[in-house]
């Protein structure tokens, strides 16, 4: 895809997002970030993401152009009330630095979600049955964008099928994602509707991943609960526990078939959104992560930050963002601390979930030497590495310009 065309592309999004709903007859929805930014160094925009952690802070510390294009149509709508519809997602992803081509070694352009679902069937108490490859299912963290429990996948399924005070949605899935090695059978059951106090709802979910047809390869399953609050401090909280052993250490995804049941992993998620004034807003999160290997390579993870939110003006926030990854691991203890201040103009409004906005940022980041040698290790090319943007240096910053923007 040449600029040409993604500037088309986008023109069209930015007009039918903002079009009335019933100016088209499907529903068109999307996301997109883009923008520029320097190393102070010199030279291109280096990310900061600390070796053996799953995620990173994302304010001012994002490197590419990322694009989805969302197309939802219902086909039929049956005399039981049922509705027959399908839904196909474009996805754009091109790194910072390069021709914007998104293609080859710098970028992709995929159909991320093409899928057909049989929606309000009274034959399953108001639930619907899918089938193709979708998003589903997933949890995330928006400031470090960390999906800790996924679902989506490539397969079918049943879901909010309501039994009693009860919702059961089921799963089965071949390949979760485009990088899955392996295709592997997995089964995904979740409950939910377990009204623990006002406000607050329980689910619970369970994975088994059958055994590869290898001999290398082992079966493995995983157990998730998750406690969901409403209307906490004007936003939501959720806390999730996950467990997982043999392939099911990657918790929320298919993980190593090669992994026996020796291989152990557990998780805490904490995070919530706030809106406490109108002028007052933002989002704090704790992850740690414990995975223990028979060979001794053992690691934990530990990750916390937060992003306040300031509004000023109807229009105009002040937003800041701290976040700290650890990783305790074999080779020592990997640190790293990254901080973003990035006045942001934002035409929709002042909460933390409007959008567009329009951000100028200045992030600075340190980290450690057992960073560094994991850096050169893992990603001899990374900004904490020894032969990246920083070179020997402990610390260093960018600064940019960002746009952010979905519509529904």
């Amino acid at each position: 895809m040449n600029v040409k065309t993604l500037s088309a592309v986008l023109g069209a999004s930015f007009a039918v997002g903002f079009l009335p709903v019933d100016a088209y007859s499907a529903d068109f929805s999307g996301y997109f970030r883009t923008g520029v930014g320097d190393s102070t160094e010199g030279g291109k925009q280096s990310c900061f993401q600390l070796p053996g952690a799953q995620s990173k802070y994302r304010l001012g510390n994002e490197c590419e152009q990322y694009l989805e294009l969302d197309l939802r149509q219902d086909l039929l709508s049956l005399d039981d009330g049922s509705v027959l519809g399908v839904e196909g997602m474009a996805q754009f992803y091109n790194e910072y630095g390069h021709e914007p081509k998104f293609d080859g070694e710098h970028g992709y352009t995929r159909m991320s979600q093409l899928y057909a679902e049989w929606s309000k069937m009274p034959a399953l108490n108001g639930g619907s049955f899918w089938a193709g490859r979708r998003y589903y299912n997933r949890n995330d963290i928006n400031i470090s964008d960390y999906f800790y429990w996924n679902q989506s996948s490539t397969g079918f399924g049943f879901d909010q099928v309501a039994l009693g005070d009860l919702k059961y949605s089921y799963v089965f899935s071949r390949k979760d994602n485009v990088f899955q090695k392996d295709f592997v059978t997995r089964h995904d059951l979740t409950v939910s509707g377990f009204n623990t106090n006002p406000g607050g709802e329980v689910q619970l979910g369970v994975s088994y991943l059958d055994k590869p047809s290898r001999e290398d390869a082992h079966q493995g399953w995983s157990v998730v609960a998750q406690h969901k609050q409403v209307a906490f401090l004007g936003g939501i909280n959720k806390f999730a526990v996950q467990y997982g052993r043999g392939p099911g250490t990657a918790l929320g995804y298919t993980g190593d078939s090669t992994l026996d049941q020796s291989n152990k992993s557990w998780r805490v998620v904490e995070f919530f959104d706030w809106q406490m004034t109108h002028a007052f807003s933002g989002q704090v999160e704790l992850v740690y992560q414990k995975d223990t290997r028979p060979d001794g390579d053992d690691q934990n993870w530990l990750s916390v930050g937060v992003r306040p939110i300031y509004a000023i003006t109807d229009q105009f926030k002040l937003i800041t963002e701290v976040g700290r990854d650890q990783v305790e691991a074999a080779d020592g203890t990997r640190k790293l601390t990254k901080y973003t201040v990035a006045p942001t103009w934002s035409p929709k409004g002042p909460g933390f979930w409007d959008r567009p906005e329009i951000r100028l940022y200045y992030t600075y980041a340190t980290w450690n030497k057992a960073a560094q040698r994991a850096a050169g290790l893992q990603s001899p090319g990374s900004a904490l590495s020894d032969t990246g943007a920083y070179g020997t240096d402990l610390h260093g910053s960018n600064v940019g310009v960002q746009v952010e923007y979905w519509w529904k």
